[in-house]
């Protein structure tokens, strides 16, 4: 069995901002590389997400993969704080339970997750306390794809995509009869009790049985300090204390699981799976206004309370559940020219409740598939490509005090090619997708149709065995989803009004791309830069308007770039008798903004039971956008020798200061981390490790830009995470 303290994701090779102190540092590397004829031989990190087989050093297209030893180092409660130490990778924060990744400042419908390559099928973009329906503690691996995933997956992920890989459907036969891992932990931030495990099974040649599931139960987490930054008083006059030392409301509990087959034969292969992903978890107090506190939907009476209005005193927690089923299968050379041709396909059934005091307040339930049809092409001319199509359709309902988006049906047809090149030092990849994209929403709403284009080319130009340049360029187009068309009332989430507007059309964006890989006896280094111009941006705007005590909020469009840069340098200080000494830099930076001059006029109108109130207002076209993540730079030192393991880190992220129009700018602030652990094999197979972590070990209080929640709840306070794991 391999041993997972040497997994090839022991060193996990990043994009990062182009930060000073770093640039200098690996100035001089590119220069070695050169000049070393013998490259280090890097572990092969295998894509699942592409349809023509490569690793993450192969593939032209910016992409990073998570696995085994660092996988397992940076696994949490949720997918975007699982991934948020890689360059260019950020999460949003809704308390403990919630955290979808941002890449490269991008985050909401413009990321898309996915589970083992298709579409979630959660209701996490709709709004910011809705929940990814994912278990990062359950991946075999986490791929990240960094800018425009539309080619693989539709119109929607026009900023990138991150897809979990489960293992529930096999890609190849165990090497045991029966294998698999399993993991206790405990954390003293939260009282932390969770276990996992995962079986695979093999019976004969040809058929594979998994079975998995996992337990988590969390208290309210410490913090250090006051929970709430500003506005105290409201949680006080909810009814809420807020307490220092521990942020209330923040417990959560999780059950997930799941059930994979898989036939595999010579001339092809079936599988199917079944899961399910039960989670409930807190809103903090103060961060939940509820839809009766300011009459959105009612005119106030003469005694000053709108209809319904009542003291909302109790917390707020989220009952989310989805069951999947999934079917996958394929036919090895069904034709001449044909290599192979792969059928995937899942149905979800969704379901997020918002429980008030142990009452239902809003349900949100979202059903429907996900399924692709592809076909790899043989080698011709030196040509290798895969072509496809892609159907989904989700059925969205909403029904509540809090259903600011009305029901509405969506359905997506696309068809997708891809083809790559080799010639001499040079590797071309080229793609193009097209999409139809159909919006049926209930409530008298316009229906709406798009359909979305998407060109792509991208190349690795190999300077030297060692060093290699790439270059991208790709346009891509997304349709609006249905918050952006047709919301309209009050949006907990953002403690605001919105009001969609259903005639927006489809933003474009175009991307460039350069960045540079060295690998070297003693070091490895991965530079990009990068710049996305969008015409018809989709973002929510601050109209300047209020109404009862919130601000309304618009669906709306208007140019605006993005511009960013990122860079990692792994160096190799030693390999001796002392151990393994290994020191990570990483830094990043993006920058999103409006690229227009002047203002534009916008006509809305928010609803107020039977009729409306109309306005008419100036929206800048030039400016920050909210929520840009923040600069950052990051540094570990870590050691390993025979079954020892160990490593010493921070980030730095910096004050964000460059916001958007009535946005509060946040402080910087220093997360310390450590780690710490000793494995050892079993005399008959198989391997345990004891571990101990540590997170924010300066007990600093941070709060980040990208959280809508930054002002009522900073992330937890310093935390000592313990456990075992088994690998058999």
């Amino acid at each position: 069995m391999p041993d997972p303290m040497r997994s090839p994701a022991s060193r996990v090779l990043v994009r990062a901002p182009l930060a000073a102190s770093i640039a200098l540092a690996c100035a001089g590397l590119p220069a070695l590389a050169l000049a070393h004829d013998d490259p280090t031989e890097l572990p092969a990190l295998q894509v699942t997400a592409s349809p023509l087989a490569g690793d993450a050093e192969t593939l032209a297209r910016p992409v990073e993969v998570l696995q085994g030893q660092a996988l397992d180092d940076a696994r949490a409660a949720t997918l975007g704080e699982t991934v948020a130490r890689l360059p260019g990778v950020q999460t949003s924060y809704f308390g403990p339970g919630v955290g979808r990744p941002i890449l490269r400042g991008m985050d909401g419908p413009r990321v898309q997750v996915l589970a083992s390559g298709l579409g979630s099928q959660d209701a996490s973009t709709v709004s910011a306390d809705h929940a990814a329906s994912v278990e990062p503690f359950l991946a075999d691996q986490i791929e990240v794809l960094k800018g425009p995933a539309t080619l693989l997956f539709g119109s929607g992920p026009i900023g990138g995509a991150v897809n979990v890989v489960d293992g529930r459907i096999a890609r190849e036969l165990p090497g045991a009869p029966l294998s698999g891992r399993a993991e206790l932990r405990g954390n003293t931030v939260n009282n932390e009790r969770s276990g996992m495990f995962r079986l695979d099974g093999a019976s004969g040649d040809n058929l594979v049985l998994h079975v998995d599931g996992l337990l988590r139960d969390t208290g309210d987490y410490d913090i250090p300090g006051q929970a709430h930054a500003a506005h105290d008083h409201d949680a006080e006059e909810e009814g809420h204390e807020a307490a220092p030392g521990r942020l209330g409301n923040s417990a959560m509990q999780t059950r997930a699981g799941g059930l994979g087959l898989t036939w595999l034969g010579d001339a092809g292969y079936l599988g199917v799976a079944a899961s399910t992903y039960r989670s409930e978890y807190g809103i903090p107090p103060g961060a939940h206004v509820h839809a009766g506190d300011h009459g959105h939907g009612e005119e106030e009476h003469g005694d000053g309370d709108a209809h319904g209005q009542e003291d909302h005193a109790h917390d707020v927690r989220i009952d989310l559940r989805q069951d999947r089923l999934e079917l996958k299968g394929g036919i090895y050379a069904p034709a001449a020219f044909l290599e192979r041709i792969d059928f995937h396909g899942a149905w979800s059934d969704y379901e997020h409740v918002e429980l008030e005091g142990g009452e239902v307040g809003t349900r949100f339930t979202s059903s429907g598939y996900d399924a692709r049809v592809q076909a790899v092409q043989k080698e011709l001319g030196g040509w290798r490509g895969a072509f496809g199509l892609q159907s989904g359709r989700v059925d969205f309902g909403a029904v509540g005090a809090e259903a600011f988006v009305p029901a509405t049906l969506t359905r997506s047809h696309g068809l997708f090619v891809l083809q790559e090149k080799s010639a001499g030092p040079l590797k071309m990849e080229f793609g193009a997708r097209h999409d139809r994209v159909e919006l049926e929403p209930e409530g008298g709403k316009p229906r709406r149709s798009f359909g979305a284009t998407s060109l792509s080319a991208s190349a690795i130009w190999k300077l030297a065995p060692s060093l290699d340049l790439r270059l991208g360029v790709d346009r891509s187009e997304r349709a609006p989803t249905q918050e952006e068309l047709y919301a309209g009332g009050l949006h907990v989430a953002t403690a605001s009004l919105e009001v969609g507007d259903a005639g927006l059309d489809t933003e474009s964006a175009l991307r460039g791309e350069i960045g540079l890989h060295a690998h070297h006896e003693r070091f490895d280094l991965e530079l990009s830069v990068y710049r996305s111009r969008f015409d018809e941006f989709i973002h929510l705007a601050d109209t300047g308007v209020s109404e009862h005590e919130v601000p309304v909020r618009l669906w709306t469009q208007a140019d605006a770039v993005f511009t960013g840069a990122e860079a990692e340098a792994v160096l190799h200080l030693a390999d001796n008798a002392s151990g393994r000494w290994d020191l990570r830099l990483f830094a990043d930076h993006v920058r999103g903004e409006l690229d227009g001059s002047g203002t534009r006029t916008a006509a809305f109108e928010v609803p107020h039971g039977d009729h409306a109130h109309a306005y008419v207002v100036e929206l800048d076209n030039r400016g920050p956008l909210p929520r840009i993540a923040p600069g950052r730079l990051g540094a570990s030192l870590a050691w390993d020798l025979g079954g020892w393991r160990a490593s010493l880190g921070a980030v730095r992220y910096r004050a964000q200061d460059r916001v958007a129009g009535n946005e509060e700018p946040s402080p910087g602030y220093t997360l310390v981390d450590a780690h710490l652990s000793y494995g050892w094999e079993q005399p008959h197979g198989g391997r345990w490790e004891l571990f101990l972590d540590g997170g924010n070990l300066g007990d600093t209080e941070a709060r980040p830009h990208t959280s809508l929640l930054r002002e009522y709840a900073p992330l937890p306070g310093r935390a000592v995470a313990f456990g075992v794991r088994a690998w058999f």
